[in-house]
Protein backbone atom coordinates (compact mmCIF):
# COMPACT_ATOMS: atom_id res chain seq x y z
CA UNK A 1 0.00 0.00 0.00
CA UNK A 2 1.38 3.42 -1.01
CA UNK A 3 2.15 5.86 1.80
CA UNK A 4 1.34 8.87 -0.39
CA UNK A 5 -0.73 9.42 -3.48
CA UNK A 6 -0.51 11.62 -6.55
CA UNK A 7 -3.26 14.02 -5.42
CA UNK A 8 -1.63 14.66 -2.01
CA UNK A 9 1.65 15.60 -3.68
CA UNK A 10 -0.08 17.71 -6.33
CA UNK A 11 -2.04 19.65 -3.71
CA UNK A 12 1.16 20.30 -1.72
CA UNK A 13 2.91 21.68 -4.81
CA UNK A 14 5.59 18.98 -4.92
CA UNK A 15 5.58 19.09 -8.73
CA UNK A 16 6.98 22.62 -9.08
CA UNK A 17 10.65 22.57 -10.08
CA UNK A 18 13.03 25.45 -10.78
CA UNK A 19 13.33 27.65 -13.85
CA UNK A 20 14.50 25.79 -16.92
CA UNK A 21 17.76 27.77 -17.12
CA UNK A 22 18.68 26.58 -13.60
CA UNK A 23 18.08 22.89 -14.20
CA UNK A 24 20.58 20.09 -13.74
CA UNK A 25 20.51 17.67 -16.73
CA UNK A 26 21.00 14.74 -14.33
CA UNK A 27 17.41 15.36 -13.13
CA UNK A 28 15.98 14.82 -16.64
CA UNK A 29 14.54 11.34 -15.83
CA UNK A 30 12.35 12.89 -13.12
CA UNK A 31 11.03 15.85 -15.15
CA UNK A 32 7.61 15.44 -16.74
CA UNK A 33 7.35 18.63 -18.78
CA UNK A 34 8.01 22.37 -18.84
CA UNK A 35 5.38 25.03 -18.26
CA UNK A 36 5.93 28.80 -18.44
CA UNK A 37 9.69 28.29 -18.25
CA UNK A 38 9.41 26.13 -15.10
CA UNK A 39 10.13 22.42 -14.99
CA UNK A 40 7.33 20.18 -13.75
CA UNK A 41 8.40 17.08 -11.78
CA UNK A 42 6.83 13.69 -12.62
CA UNK A 43 4.86 12.96 -9.45
CA UNK A 44 4.27 9.31 -10.37
CA UNK A 45 8.01 8.80 -9.98
CA UNK A 46 7.98 10.84 -6.78
CA UNK A 47 5.31 8.55 -5.28
CA UNK A 48 7.37 5.46 -6.12
CA UNK A 49 10.55 7.00 -4.71
CA UNK A 50 8.83 8.06 -1.47
CA UNK A 51 7.60 4.50 -0.93
CA UNK A 52 11.07 3.12 -1.61
CA UNK A 53 12.71 5.58 0.82
CA UNK A 54 10.01 5.04 3.46
CA UNK A 55 10.51 1.26 3.42
CA UNK A 56 14.28 1.66 3.84
CA UNK A 57 13.78 4.14 6.71
CA UNK A 58 11.37 1.73 8.38
CA UNK A 59 13.98 -1.04 8.35
CA UNK A 60 16.65 1.30 9.78
CA UNK A 61 14.33 2.32 12.63
CA UNK A 62 13.31 -1.32 13.20
CA UNK A 63 16.95 -2.28 13.70
CA UNK A 64 17.27 0.39 16.42
CA UNK A 65 19.48 2.77 14.46
CA UNK A 66 19.26 6.55 14.14
CA UNK A 67 18.43 8.76 11.14
CA UNK A 68 19.82 12.32 11.23
CA UNK A 69 17.50 14.91 9.62
CA UNK A 70 19.20 17.96 8.09
CA UNK A 71 17.45 21.13 6.84
CA UNK A 72 18.87 24.59 7.51
CA UNK A 73 16.44 26.42 5.19
CA UNK A 74 14.37 28.96 7.05
CA UNK A 75 11.01 27.75 5.67
CA UNK A 76 11.62 24.07 6.52
CA UNK A 77 13.29 24.35 9.96
CA UNK A 78 10.12 24.07 12.02
CA UNK A 79 8.74 21.17 10.00
CA UNK A 80 11.96 19.16 10.37
CA UNK A 81 12.18 19.87 14.11
CA UNK A 82 8.56 18.82 14.67
CA UNK A 83 8.65 15.64 12.56
CA UNK A 84 12.07 14.44 13.76
CA UNK A 85 11.08 15.00 17.40
CA UNK A 86 7.84 13.04 16.89
CA UNK A 87 9.87 9.90 16.07
CA UNK A 88 12.68 10.67 18.56
CA UNK A 89 15.34 11.22 15.88
CA UNK A 90 18.20 13.78 15.93
CA UNK A 91 18.13 16.77 13.59
CA UNK A 92 20.15 19.80 12.50
CA UNK A 93 18.25 22.98 11.62
CA UNK A 94 20.90 25.61 12.36
CA UNK A 95 24.24 25.90 10.56
CA UNK A 96 25.77 22.50 9.77
CA UNK A 97 28.79 22.11 12.10
CA UNK A 98 31.67 21.27 9.75
CA UNK A 99 33.11 17.84 10.52
CA UNK A 100 30.05 16.77 12.45
CA UNK A 101 30.27 13.30 10.93
CA UNK A 102 33.93 13.07 9.88
CA UNK A 103 35.11 14.52 13.20
CA UNK A 104 32.32 13.13 15.38
CA UNK A 105 34.37 12.69 18.62
CA UNK A 106 35.00 16.47 18.76
CA UNK A 107 31.28 17.17 18.38
CA UNK A 108 30.57 14.71 21.19
CA UNK A 109 33.03 16.60 23.42
CA UNK A 110 31.07 19.82 22.79
CA UNK A 111 27.81 18.03 23.70
CA UNK A 112 29.42 16.69 26.90
CA UNK A 113 30.60 20.21 27.71
CA UNK A 114 26.97 21.35 27.57
CA UNK A 115 25.96 18.55 29.95
CA UNK A 116 28.88 19.45 32.23
CA UNK A 117 27.76 23.10 32.43
CA UNK A 118 24.25 21.90 33.41
CA UNK A 119 25.69 19.68 36.14
CA UNK A 120 27.90 22.42 37.59
CA UNK A 121 24.99 24.87 37.57
CA UNK A 122 22.69 22.45 39.38
CA UNK A 123 25.17 21.43 42.09
CA UNK A 124 25.97 25.04 43.03
CA UNK A 125 29.56 25.13 41.72
CA UNK A 126 28.82 28.29 39.74
CA UNK A 127 27.13 30.07 42.64
CA UNK A 128 30.39 31.86 43.56
CA UNK A 129 30.93 33.27 40.08
CA UNK A 130 30.59 36.96 39.39
CA UNK A 131 27.63 38.23 37.37
CA UNK A 132 29.80 38.71 34.30
CA UNK A 133 31.33 35.21 34.46
CA UNK A 134 27.92 33.65 34.98
CA UNK A 135 26.58 35.55 31.97
CA UNK A 136 29.45 34.24 29.82
CA UNK A 137 28.76 30.66 30.90
CA UNK A 138 25.03 31.09 30.26
CA UNK A 139 25.69 32.49 26.77
CA UNK A 140 28.07 29.63 25.98
CA UNK A 141 25.44 27.13 27.13
CA UNK A 142 22.75 28.81 24.98
CA UNK A 143 25.01 28.73 21.91
CA UNK A 144 25.79 25.04 22.39
CA UNK A 145 22.09 24.29 22.90
CA UNK A 146 21.15 26.14 19.71
CA UNK A 147 23.69 24.30 17.54
CA UNK A 148 23.94 20.92 19.22
CA UNK A 149 20.95 20.53 21.53
CA UNK A 150 18.99 18.55 18.95
CA UNK A 151 21.78 15.96 18.62
CA UNK A 152 22.51 15.57 22.36
CA UNK A 153 21.19 11.98 22.30
CA UNK A 154 23.26 11.02 19.24
CA UNK A 155 25.98 8.98 20.97
CA UNK A 156 27.27 7.35 17.79
CA UNK A 157 27.31 8.11 14.07
CA UNK A 158 23.84 7.99 12.48
CA UNK A 159 22.99 5.09 10.16
CA UNK A 160 21.41 7.42 7.59
CA UNK A 161 21.07 11.08 6.67
CA UNK A 162 17.78 12.66 5.53
CA UNK A 163 18.49 15.93 3.71
CA UNK A 164 16.15 18.65 2.46
CA UNK A 165 17.85 20.53 -0.44
CA UNK A 166 20.99 18.56 -1.26
CA UNK A 167 22.63 21.64 -2.81
CA UNK A 168 22.39 23.73 0.35
CA UNK A 169 23.49 20.82 2.54
CA UNK A 170 26.32 19.78 0.20
CA UNK A 171 28.88 19.58 3.05
CA UNK A 172 26.67 17.21 5.05
CA UNK A 173 26.16 15.03 1.96
CA UNK A 174 29.94 14.93 1.28
CA UNK A 175 30.69 13.89 4.85
CA UNK A 176 28.08 11.13 4.71
CA UNK A 177 29.41 9.90 1.33
CA UNK A 178 32.93 9.83 2.71
CA UNK A 179 31.86 7.63 5.63
CA UNK A 180 29.56 5.42 3.56
CA UNK A 181 26.40 6.62 5.35
CA UNK A 182 23.35 6.32 3.07
CA UNK A 183 21.73 9.64 2.14
CA UNK A 184 17.99 10.19 1.65
CA UNK A 185 17.35 13.49 -0.10
CA UNK A 186 14.52 15.65 -1.38
CA UNK A 187 16.06 16.67 -4.71
CA UNK A 188 14.80 19.59 -6.81
CA UNK A 189 15.38 20.06 -10.57
CA UNK A 190 18.42 22.31 -9.96
CA UNK A 191 20.29 19.70 -7.89
CA UNK A 192 22.70 16.88 -8.71
CA UNK A 193 21.29 13.53 -7.54
CA UNK A 194 24.44 11.44 -8.16
CA UNK A 195 25.61 11.37 -4.50
CA UNK A 196 22.15 10.62 -3.10
CA UNK A 197 21.31 6.98 -2.35
CA UNK A 198 17.53 7.45 -2.04
CA UNK A 199 16.35 10.25 -4.34
CA UNK A 200 12.95 11.86 -3.74
CA UNK A 201 12.38 14.23 -6.70
CA UNK A 202 10.22 17.09 -5.41
CA UNK A 203 9.98 20.80 -4.66
CA UNK A 204 12.40 21.39 -1.76
CA UNK A 205 11.49 25.07 -1.22
CA UNK A 206 7.81 24.89 -0.25
CA UNK A 207 6.95 24.03 3.34
CA UNK A 208 3.84 22.03 2.33
CA UNK A 209 5.85 19.97 -0.15
CA UNK A 210 8.50 19.06 2.43
CA UNK A 211 5.85 18.37 5.08
CA UNK A 212 3.85 15.87 3.02
CA UNK A 213 7.02 13.91 2.20
CA UNK A 214 8.20 13.99 5.81
CA UNK A 215 4.78 12.80 6.99
CA UNK A 216 5.16 9.64 4.89
CA UNK A 217 8.78 9.03 5.89
CA UNK A 218 8.24 9.65 9.60
CA UNK A 219 5.13 7.44 9.60
CA UNK A 220 7.33 4.65 8.22
CA UNK A 221 9.95 5.28 10.93
CA UNK A 222 7.21 5.17 13.58
CA UNK A 223 6.03 1.81 12.17
CA UNK A 224 9.57 0.47 12.36
CA UNK A 225 9.95 1.62 15.97
CA UNK A 226 6.60 0.04 16.89
CA UNK A 227 7.54 -3.28 15.26
CA UNK A 228 10.84 -3.23 17.14
CA UNK A 229 8.97 -2.68 20.40
CA UNK A 230 6.62 -5.59 19.68
CA UNK A 231 9.52 -7.89 18.77
CA UNK A 232 11.36 -7.00 21.97
CA UNK A 233 8.20 -7.67 24.02
CA UNK A 234 7.77 -11.06 22.31
CA UNK A 235 11.42 -11.95 22.97
CA UNK A 236 11.08 -10.97 26.63
CA UNK A 237 7.88 -13.05 26.96
CA UNK A 238 9.54 -16.06 25.31
CA UNK A 239 12.56 -15.74 27.59
CA UNK A 240 10.36 -15.46 30.68
CA UNK A 241 8.40 -18.53 29.56
CA UNK A 242 11.61 -20.50 29.03
CA UNK A 243 12.90 -19.47 32.45
CA UNK A 244 9.54 -20.43 34.00
CA UNK A 245 9.62 -23.86 32.36
CA UNK A 246 13.19 -24.39 33.57
CA UNK A 247 12.13 -23.43 37.12
CA UNK A 248 9.19 -25.89 36.98
CA UNK A 249 11.43 -28.65 35.63
CA UNK A 250 13.81 -28.53 38.64
CA UNK A 251 11.22 -29.71 41.27
CA UNK A 252 10.06 -32.45 38.84
CA UNK A 253 13.60 -33.73 38.49
CA UNK A 254 14.10 -33.59 42.26
CA UNK A 255 10.87 -35.57 42.88
CA UNK A 256 11.89 -38.14 40.27
CA UNK A 257 15.33 -38.49 41.88
CA UNK A 258 13.73 -39.00 45.31
CA UNK A 259 11.41 -41.70 43.94
CA UNK A 260 14.28 -43.58 42.32
CA UNK A 261 16.62 -43.31 45.34
CA UNK A 262 14.73 -45.73 47.78
CA UNK A 263 14.30 -48.33 45.06
CA UNK A 264 18.04 -48.32 44.52
CA UNK A 265 18.69 -48.72 48.24
CA UNK A 266 16.13 -51.58 48.63
CA UNK A 267 17.63 -53.68 45.80
CA UNK A 268 20.74 -54.89 47.70
CA UNK A 269 18.57 -55.70 50.77
CA UNK A 270 16.23 -57.82 48.63
CA UNK A 271 19.21 -59.62 47.11
CA UNK A 272 20.61 -60.41 50.61
CA UNK A 273 17.22 -61.76 51.76
CA UNK A 274 16.99 -64.01 48.69
CA UNK A 275 20.54 -65.33 49.27
CA UNK A 276 19.75 -66.09 52.96
CA UNK A 277 16.61 -67.95 51.93
CA UNK A 278 18.57 -70.10 49.46
CA UNK A 279 21.16 -70.96 52.13
CA UNK A 280 18.42 -72.09 54.54
CA UNK A 281 16.88 -74.33 51.89
CA UNK A 282 20.24 -75.99 51.17
CA UNK A 283 20.80 -76.74 54.84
Amino acid sequence: MSRTNFDMLLQAGCHFGHLRRKWNPAMAPYIYTERNGIHIIDLHKTVAKIDEAAEALKQIAKSGKKVLFVATKKQTKDVIAEKATSVNMPYVIERWPGGMLTNFPTIRKAVKKMANIDRLMSDGTYSNLSKRELLQVTRQRAKLEKNLGSIADLTRLPSALFVVDVMKEAIAVKEANRLGIPVFGIVDTNSDPKNIDFIIPANDDAKDSVEVILNACCAAIAEGLEERKVEKADEAAAQAQAEGEATEEKPKRARKARKEAPATEEAPAAEEAAAAEEATTEE
